[in-house]
């Protein structure tokens, strides 16, 4: 409801809409920046990924690889599982700061869903 019965100020719903875009922007383009980790076996393995999901770094702890523990099979196995994981919890944090940043902003923009290319 508008207060007082009047119609809406387009000029400054259009404002408000422009600001909105520009926030929006302005996040996505901090997700692009920020790093975020995810960890596995411990923290044998660690993967580093920007708040929109791309990988930016791997590193495995050369404990990782014992090849006396395993055979070469086994070994390469568990560090691809490793890997994999750690990517995984790498890609479950860029979706949690995605959430963190831009969920706000759908929801000002009328929604939390729908929105093509965001996660929400």
């Amino acid at each position: 409801m508008i207060p007082g019965g009047g119609q809406p100020n387009m000029q400054q719903l259009l404002q408000q809409a422009q600001k909105m875009q520009q926030d929006l922007a302005t996040a996505q383009e901090e997700l692009a920046r920020t790093e975020v980790e995810g960890q596995a076996g411990g923290g044998l393995v660690k993967a580093t990924v920007t708040g929109s999901g791309e990988l930016r770094g791997l590193v495995i702890d050369p404990k990782a690889v014992d090849p006396e523990a395993a055979s070469p099979e086994e070994t390469v196995e568990t560090l691809a599982d490793l890997v994999v994981a750690a990517v995984q919890a790498a890609n479950e944090n860029a979706q949690a700061l995605q959430q963190e940043k831009l969920g706000p902003l759908a929801q000002g923009l009328g929604g939390g869903g729908g929105f093509p290319g965001l996660p929400f």
